[in-house]
């Protein structure tokens, strides 16, 4: 009867650590933006008032990537601008995710040059393509929505990552990524 008083009067939680740990995840993801091309506009519109995504946590655009969870590559990415993209990628903390946005980021879009990379999974590991030239603001939201069900279903993610997953940036001229 004491305890029921008590319960009643104080509350209490029962939860793990790693539970709360992955509320904060889920609900703080910190994009990098990464707009090379007309895909940025559409970025940036995600990123208003219009859309509202402060709703999910993620209004604000870290513009370093030692803030940031989820790179935001968002449109033509260039063999000459390839290893920028991976060394913006290297230095953001673990763990983290990555979003192609766009044709272009996805598959190269209709760009098939001898300069363009034919899509950043050549890359970089690759979490969410978005697809539309360009995508609507809402597409991006859906792919923020899709991230933070990755990171709230995802069992154990690693803390440090001693060179798993980790591929080469492409060279133009190369015909073989692997």
């Amino acid at each position: 009867m004491g305890l029921e008083n008590i319960l009643a009067r104080d509350g209490f939680i029962t939860t793990s650590l790693e539970a709360i740990i992955k509320w904060g995840q889920k609900n703080s993801v910190w994009p990098m933006p990464l707009g090379l091309s007309c895909c940025g506009i559409e970025m940036m519109a995600f990123a208003s008032s219009r859309f509202d995504v402060s709703r999910f946590g993620s209004e604000v655009f870290r513009m370093t990537p030692r803030q940031s969870d989820m790179l935001l590559v968002a449109g033509t990415v260039t063999y000459k601008m390839a290893n920028v993209v991976r060394k913006i990628y290297d230095q953001m903390p673990d763990p983290k995710w990555v979003v192609a946005m766009g044709a272009c980021a996805s598959t190269g879009g209709m760009f098939r040059s001898y300069a363009v990379v034919q899509g950043v999974d050549q890359f970089l590991p690759v979490d969410y393509y978005i697809s539309g030239c360009p995508p609507r603001p809402e597409a991006v939201i859906k792919a923020l929505m899709a991230i933070q069900n990755k990171i709230g279903t995802e069992t154990h993610p690693d803390i440090f990552n001693f060179g798993k997953d980790v591929s080469k940036t492409p060279f133009q001229g190369e015909t073989s990524i692997l």
